[in-house]
């Protein structure tokens, strides 16, 4: 084997043209050729061929076994092939070249052989062969096809350089890329959080301004009923009173339920009842007349407030709701008008609708405002406002299946007007008697607070059931086991012993005892599977109304249950 024989004779070779030097890169120059053929004459020529050609390193061999401890440390560029060679011929040796390189790279191999048969062409070709030389061969064209292959092979390399770059490159653009994309995740989840948080407070400060406006009402009339019960009051004095303070804590209870419905999946099933607008109206004027009276007056300005009630059809509605919707509107009406002014209810028929509409001489809205206004969190009164009343406003009005419309020029004021379907059948039968327990029953009541439990017994002694109270459940069990009664009426949350665990320890007993449980978390706990042991789950506050409606219901499940 040689390597780089620069100092070789040239003078019996014909003299290559300057072109082909001058035109040689220095990348080309430094083109690595090996050479294997069995004849040292050919190799001695080729060899000199290179020089002159003004190519620098080449290695040669005429044993092609040495091929395979010469290709890892030379790593040539081309290789020049002979084909019928001793111990390993020129098609096997290519086989075992392309075995050292990789599938991805690109070695040039130019057989050289005197064979000039069109099978030894194909076979060469077929075993991985670039190109094919003739001998004997011409010197320009063994020049020429060494320095186009080592090109294409320079090429190829540079390729491979700018695609491994380009990986690199991706590779480094894809690691920043999911940095950045798990950056900007994390910043969404913090505003996200930020963004709940944010409108968790809205929401309660909503909620907290229409719980006060219901907490306001009771603890004032509480106030004057206490004050007039010390110079006697009458019944019919304390009437009135009282039965606002029963609709403020109901308006109040609504609240409490629409706030723990806002968490819960699924359709809820709302009570509607053919109801009559005017009512709910006068009730509204009332519970807002400490704001738009009173308060207004000790401010140095004065609201009047004008009711036009027509003779109306009925709607099939919630009160409550309906009652709220006609409350919101007033407050809004009198948040416009802080100088004072003039608010105006109207009720009217309008073809099959009810139109219930409230009209304020106020400061009046923008266009802009006009359209945004029942938009969740959208207020212009800064932190005075929540954005959510009048949003609360058209939600209730959709759902009862009505419309919202508002009128409003800036500095004159602004009309709201509400409607709704009117009750399809007004004829409805009134002279039913309500359905009722037919004998009086023996009941067991068990809660932990004593107020709740002695409003529990004082409705049932109220209606003749004889009841026994228990303040928890190891009490229940004692008397439960003494006595039988026609139903335990029980709250969830006690100390030691909850009331699914008291209802499942009674069934132990006596599987076909009927059990009532009540919960401030409202109704139902779960599905019917995760609470099998009671047969009804009512949700509190429990009016006396409602405990008649769920002894009915709760006795009648017992009974068809057993």
């Amino acid at each position: 084997m040689t390597e780089s024989r620069s100092s070789i004779a040239a003078d019996v070779l014909p003299p290559l043209e300057d072109s082909l030097r001058t035109g040689m890169t220095e990348a080309l120059r430094k083109g690595k050729i090996l050479i294997v053929d069995d004849e040292e004459i050919n190799v001695r020529l080729l060899e000199r061929i290179i020089i002159r050609s003004d190519f620098v390193k080449f290695a040669s061999t005429t044993d092609p076994r040495e091929v395979e401890s010469l290709f890892q440390p030379f790593a040539p560029d081309i290789v020049l092939l002979d084909l019928h060679m001793p111990h390993i011929d020129g098609f096997a040796l290519m086989h075992q070249l392309r075995e050292m390189i990789g599938s991805d790279d690109f070695l040039p191999i130019v057989v050289l052989t005197a064979d000039a048969t069109l099978a030894t062409k194909r076979r060469a070709l077929h075993e991985g062969a670039t190109d094919f030389l003739t001998k004997p061969f011409d010197q320009l064209e063994v020049v020429l096809r060494i320095r186009n292959l080592l090109e294409s092979r320079f090429s190829h390399l540079k390729i491979q350089e700018q695609n491994a770059t380009l990986e690199d490159n991706v590779r480094q653009r894809t690691i920043e890329l999911e940095r950045a994309l798990s950056d900007l995740k994390a910043a969404q989840h913090q505003v996200i959080q930020q963004e709940r948080l944010a409108a968790l407070g809205t929401m309660a400060g909503g909620i907290a301004h229409d719980f006060n406006n219901s907490l306001s009402v009771i603890i004032g009339f509480s106030e004057i009923l206490l004050r007039d019960a010390k110079n006697g009051l009458s019944q019919n004095a304390a009437r009135q009173p009282l039965e606002t303070i029963l609709t403020a804590a109901e308006d109040a209870s609504r609240i409490v339920h629409r706030l723990r419905e806002f968490y819960r999946t699924g359709e809820i099933e709302e009570a509607r009842l053919a109801l009559n607008l005017n009512p709910l109206v006068e009730q509204a004027l009332l519970l807002t007349k400490p704001r738009w009276l009173t308060h207004s007056r000790a401010n140095g300005y004065t609201i009047e407030l004008t009711p036009l009630l027509g003779d109306i059809n009925d709607v099939m509605g919630d009160a409550a709701e309906l009652r709220e919707v006609m409350t919101n509107l007033i407050f809004n009406a009198v948040d416009a008008m802080p100088n004072g002014g003039t608010i105006t209810v109207r009720t009217e028929n309008e073809g099959d609708q009810v139109a219930f509409r409230i009209i304020d001489t106020g400061m009046g809205m923008t266009e802009e405002v006009r359209q945004r206004c029942l938009e969740p969190f959208f207020t212009t009164k800064g932190d005075r406002g929540t954005g959510l009343g009048l949003a609360m406003v058209f939600g209730i009005i959709q759902r009862h299946g009505g419309t919202v419309e508002i009128e409003s020029i800036p500095g004159k004021g602004t009309a709201f007007t509400i409607r709704l379907p009117m009750h399809a059948n007004t004829d409805v039968e009134t002279d039913a008697a309500p359905e009722t327990l037919s004998r009086p029953l023996h009941v067991l009541v068990v809660d932990d607070q004593p107020v709740l439990c002695q409003l529990l017994c004082e409705y049932l002694q109220n209606d003749c059931h004889t009841v026994e109270a228990a303040e928890n459940g190891e009490k229940a069990l004692e008397k439960f086991a003494s006595g039988s009664f026609d139903i335990v009426i029980t709250d969830q949350v006690m100390p030691d012993m909850n009331g699914v665990q008291l209802a499942s320890a009674l069934r132990e007993s006596r599987p076909d005892q009927i059990i009532m449980l009540l919960t401030g978390y409202g109704a139902p706990l779960g599905s019917d599977a995760e609470t099998p042991c009671v047969d009804l789950v009512v949700g509190k506050p429990i009016s006396l109304a409602s405990l008649r409606s769920a002894l009915l219901r709760a006795m009648s499940l017992g009974r068809r249950r057993t």
